[in-house]
């Protein structure tokens, strides 16, 4: 069965009904799309896929360089996940318009949001940069009202107040206690901010194509701009082939960027998607979870006190609203 496709741009955009990546602007008038699991069981295995993602990244990091092994990672999931499109999906096929979309899209989710990230996981612990990185929720509901024409409730500037209220705390705790530093903290939001603006230009542009040959260009188009500024700054002789490199490296492709990112965008096609994306308030506790169970991380007490109006920030801004009287 062919993986759906998102319409192309029109001239008049319907507002979406709620601020959150997992909401792709759709007509009204389609109907509800058909899964082959139910959508809170996708979006809570995609949050457990996502923020387990740093924990296997700083795993792998401890035997390669971040932009080396980000590329490689690229290169191996987009060739896999372009197999699987043509096994899904049938022959390859793809307008240039959605070509370039997808490869500017990629810039931004994986070349520029990966490579701060990773960079800034070499300054940082996984379960730092995974609370920061959960408040992209955050992020994109500020920006979708301009862009997408969204329309921010009071419920959402509530959420929005709330979650950087939760960040102030986990900065100051962790900052201040010396924990991480200041350099690893810009990097982690530069991060962010390209993936919300890579996640509004999929919800703008909305290219045509299938899941599967979508997420391999982005993929690929990753690999081709990390990879020479990876062989520039950083050196193949300080690559390590051991079990911690190989077993985090397959975990990222395979389960992270082949089941996340795929995952990611299959859910950004689906418009009743809204109803179950307040379950992105799960990340910022799962990041504290797994930094601790795969890497002895430790948590200090103020991050607890953060991640809660973090976590219901992100509820209250995920959230789908009310459906309009007839």
């Amino acid at each position: 069965m062919s993986e759906p496709t998102t319409s192309g741009p029109a001239a008049t955009r319907p507002a979406a009904t709620a601020a959150t990546p997992l909401a792709a602007p759709m007509a009204a008038a389609a109907p509800a799309p058909r899964t082959f699991l139910p959508l809170p069981l996708l979006v809570g295995l995609f949050c457990i896929l996502w923020s387990s993602a740093f924990a296997g990244a700083k795993l792998a990091l401890s035997a390669s360089p971040p932009l080396i092994l980000l590329t490689a990672r690229f290169v191996l999931a987009g060739v896999l996940m372009l197999g699987l499109a043509r096994l899904v999906d049938g022959p390859l096929r793809l307008r240039r318009r959605d070509l370039y979309a997808l490869a500017f899209i990629g810039a931004l989710n994986n070349a520029l949001y990966l490579g701060f990230n990773w960079v800034g996981l070499t300054y940082a612990s996984s379960a730092y940069v995974a609370v920061l990185t959960s408040c992209l929720p955050l992020v994109v509901a500020f920006a979708a009202g301009p862009v997408l024409g969204e329309r921010l409730t009071l419920a959402k500037w509530l959420g929005i107040g709330l979650g950087l209220a939760g960040v102030a705390i986990v900065l100051r705790s962790r900052l201040a206690g010396g924990h991480e530093s200041l350099f690893g903290t810009l990097l982690i939001a530069c991060g962010c901010l390209s993936l919300a603006a890579g996640t509004i230009a999929f919800k703008y542009l909305k290219p045509q194509g299938g899941v599967w040959l979508g997420t391999a260009i982005q993929s690929l188009s990753g690999a081709v701009l990390l990879l020479p500024v990876a062989l520039a700054s950083e050196n193949l002789h300080e690559v390590r082939l051991t079990a911690d490199l190989l077993y985090g490296l397959a975990y990222l492709v395979v389960a992270v960027s082949i089941g996340g990112y795929g995952l990611w965008f299959y859910l950004l096609t689906r418009s009743s998607a809204t109803a179950a994306s307040s379950l992105h308030f799960l990340m910022p506790p799962l990041g504290l979870f797994f930094g601790w169970l795969l890497l002895g991380e430790a948590i200090p007490p103020l991050d607890i006190v953060g991640i809660v109006p973090i976590a219901a920030g992100i509820w209250l801004v995920t959230r789908p609203g009310r459906p309009a009287a007839s």
